[in-house]
């Protein structure tokens, strides 16, 4: 068949600090090497072996705002003092180039960047109950009580906004877990809007065989 365009996939992926969302992005890109992360611009100093243009695009305040200005960001957000972008066209160039671009952000960013793109998969990661969040996060052994605490209400916070998303996985269990992402994955990727050309090529030879 001919012209069989495939445009990449967003993946959006959220979840409360201690929900194991890092092990399960980290299985999903060691299977499928040709996902790329959303690389961000941030006003922040690079630290000690980052690379611009590697791990972040590096701009001053200024360069930041100017492209805010510009509506360069398919989403931003300033943390700690810092701000952090998703450029726009970048990300759109790699989903015209057929490769699937994987975000870890925060639940607003989510949203910003369903506003701005108005496409993708949204999926939040959820701890099975409020207990095994909370002894996840005390396993950690990084923070004491009042840190805990308020992770645990940020938590709830965040899990309040998860409604708005397209899948909601629990993760009670690593591997089944993983399998019920590692399938949303694959399903997205046939989605008609992802592959706009498979259709239309396919009627051009029924019309040829016609013709």
């Amino acid at each position: 068949m001919r012209n069989r365009r495939r445009l990449g996939q967003i993946y959006v992926l959220c979840a409360p600090s201690g929900a194991g969302k890092s092990t399960l992005v980290r299985r999903l890109i060691n299977e499928f090497p040709d996902i790329r992360f959303s690389i961000s611009a941030t006003t922040r100093a690079p630290r000690p072996g980052e690379a611009d243009g590697r791990d972040y695009h590096f701009v001053d305040r200024a360069e930041f705002d100017r492209r805010i200005e510009a509506g360069a960001f398919a989403e931003w957000a300033e943390v700690h003092g810092n701000r952090y972008g998703t450029p726009k066209d970048a990300t759109l160039g790699l989903l015209e180039s057929g490769a699937d671009v994987l975000f870890d952000i925060d639940v607003q960013g989510a949203v910003q960047l369903r506003r701005s793109l108005n496409f993708g998969c949204y999926v939040f990661i959820l701890p099975p109950s409020r207990a095994t969040l909370a002894a996840r996060l005390a396993g950690r052994g990084s923070d004491g009580p009042e840190a805990l605490a308020l992770r645990l209400k940020n938590a709830a916070g965040e899990i309040c906004a998860a409604k708005s998303f397209d899948y909601l996985l629990v993760n009670d269990d690593l591997d089944a877990a993983y399998a019920r992402l590692r399938a949303i994955y694959q399903a997205q990727k046939l989605t008609p809007d992802r592959n706009p050309d498979l259709i239309p090529a396919l009627l051009a030879e029924f019309e040829e065989d016609n013709g």
